[in-house]
C-alpha cells in the first residue's frame, strides 16, 4: 500500500543526505538504499546506477503501452550543508500545514511526490501510455555528476525535473560559468611601494572593467529570463598590510542566456583582459579553467510536454502559464542530450538552502496529483 505523500517526505527528510563534498556530508548512500527499498517492497522494478562509490542513482521503471517511448521523472537526493540552520535538520516537523527540515523544499518534496505518483500508478494497475522512469540522482548540489551519468545513452521523449517552482511549469533557465581570474604582481615593502607591483590595484582595474562591461549585458534580454548577469563573488589577495601584494584573485559567476556558449563567453572576457594589458603593460593577469559550467535551458513552448503541463495545471486550477527562472537545475543537462525538459515541483525557491527550510504540504499533495496525471496522459494520442 502506498503511504501518504507526507509520510514519504518525512522519511526522506529524516535521512542525512548532505552532499559529501560539503563538510560533514555523508553523501546519498543511505537515502538511495531507502528509495530502492521503497520500490522493491511494492514490486516495482528498480536498479542502481553507480556514479561514485557508495553514491548511486536509483531508477524505478514502469512499463507502458508503447515501449518505444519514455517519460523520465527526475529529482536529486542530495542536499546542501546544514550549517547555519536554526531548526533540527533531520527531524521532520509539521506545523501550520508545513513540513520543516533540510531538503524539505529542495528537493525531497518533489522526490516524495514523484515516488508517490509512480507507486500509486503501479498499485492501481493502470498502464501509462509510455514507459515511465523515476530517476533519483546524486550530486545535483555540487557538480551534477548524477544527471550526467543518467544521460549516458539516455533516450526519452520528455523529462519532468523536480525543483521548487511553486508548481509553475518552467521551460527556460539561465546557464552559468564560474572561473577564477588571477593577477600576479611583485612583493615589496610598503615603505617603498614603487619597488613592487601591486596585484590588488591591478585587480581593481579588472573589476571596474567588468562592471562597465556588465552594462552591455542589459542591452539583450530574454522574454522569460531577462538579461544575462555577472557577479564577482569572491576576492582574495595580500599577505599583510605592510607588504605590496604579489597576488590577487577573484571568482566570477556569469549567468548565460539561451544561445550563449561557455566558449564564447570566456573568449569575450579574455579579450577584455588583453585590451586592459595594452594600456597597463605591467598587468599580469590570467583566466583559469572554469570551476563549473552549465548551459541554459530553453524548451519549446509548443512541445508536447510543455503543452500537456500547461493544460494539466489549468485543469487543476493552478497557474498554467509557462515561465522561466534564474537558477539552474538538472533539466539543462537532460535537454542538452535531446530530452525536452520541464522543471516543476512544490515549494518556493526562497526556502531552498534556508536556515528554516520548509514546504507547504498542500503543494506536495498537488504535485503528486500532477505527476500522476502527467504520466497517465503523456504519450497518449491527445498529447502529441
Amino acid at each position: 500500500m502506498v503511504p501518504p505523500v507526507a509520510q514519504i517526505l518525512g522519511s526522506l527528510i529524516s535521512i542525512n543526505s548532505v552532499n559529501s563534498s560539503y563538510t560533514g556530508g555523508p553523501g546519498e548512500g543511505e537515502i538511495a538504499a531507502w528509495v530502492k527499498r521503497f520500490f522493491e517492497e511494492r514490486g516495482i522494478f528498480v536498479v542502481e546506477q553507480e556514479v561514485f562509490p557508495g553514491r548511486p542513482n536509483v531508477i524505478a521503471k514502469l512499463s507502458g503501452n508503447d515501449s518505444t517511448r519514455r517519460l523520465v521523472f527526475e529529482a536529486h537526493t542530495d542536499t546542501v550543508s546544514v550549517q547555519g540552520m536554526s531548526i533540527s535538520p533531520f527531524e521532520p516537523r509539521v506545523e501550520g500545514g508545513r513540513m520543516y527540515g533540510r531538503g524539505s523544499c529542495d528537493t525531497k518534496a518533489g522526490l516524495a511526490a514523484m515516488m508517490h505518483a509512480v507507486a500509486s500508478i503501479h498499485e492501481s494497475g493502470l498502464k501509462p501510455p509510455c514507459e515511465v522512469w523515476l530517476a533519483a540522482v546524486v550530486d545535483e548540489e555540487f557538480s551534477y555528476r548524477g544527471v550526467v551519468k543518467l544521460c549516458e545513452g539516455l533516450k526519452a521523449d520528455a523529462a519532468l525535473v523536480a525543483e521548487p517552482t511553486g508548481l509553475r511549469a518552467v521551460i527556460a533557465s539561465k546557464g552559468v560559468v564560474r572561473w577564477r581570474i588571477v593577477v600576479r604582481g611583485k612583493a615589496a615593502h610598503s615603505g617603498k611601494p614603487h619597488l613592487g607591483v601591486n596585484a590588488i590595484q591591478h585587480m581593481a582595474r579588472i573589476i571596474l572593467l567588468l562592471e562597465r562591461d556588465h552594462e552591455r549585458l542589459c542591452e539583450t534580454t530574454h522574454p522569460l529570463l531577462g538579461s544575462a548577469t555577472l557577479n564577482v563573488g569572491v576576492i582574495k589577495g595580500g599577505v599583510q598590510v605592510n607588504f605590496v601584494p604579489d597576488e590577487c584573485s577573484i571568482e566570477v559567476d556569469r549567468r548565460l542566456l539561451p544561445g550563449e556558449t561557455v566558449q564564447g563567453v570566456l573568449a569575450h572576457y579574455q579579450a577584455l583582459l588583453e585590451s586592459l594589458k595594452e594600456t597597463h603593460p605591467m598587468l599580469d593577469a590570467s583566466m583559469e579553467e572554469p570551476m563549473l559550467t552549465d548551459m541554459a535551458l530553453e524548451t519549446d513552448a509548443n512541445s508536447a510536454p510543455a503543452l500537456l503541463a500547461s493544460s494539466l495545471l489549468s485543469e487543476m486550477g493552478l497557474e498554467g502559464g509557462l515561465c522561466g527562472v534564474p537558477f539552474g537545475s538538472d533539466a539543462s543537462k537532460l535537454s542538452n542530450c535531446g530530452v525536452p525538459s520541464i522543471v516543476i515541483g512544490p515549494g518556493n525557491i526562497d526556502q531552498a538552502h534556508a536556515a528554516v527550510e520548509y514546504v507547504e504540504l498542500s503543494e506536495v499533495e498537488k504535485a503528486a496529483e500532477f505527476y500522476r496525471d502527467f504520466a497517465l496522459r503523456f504519450g497518449a494520442q491527445s498529447s502529441r
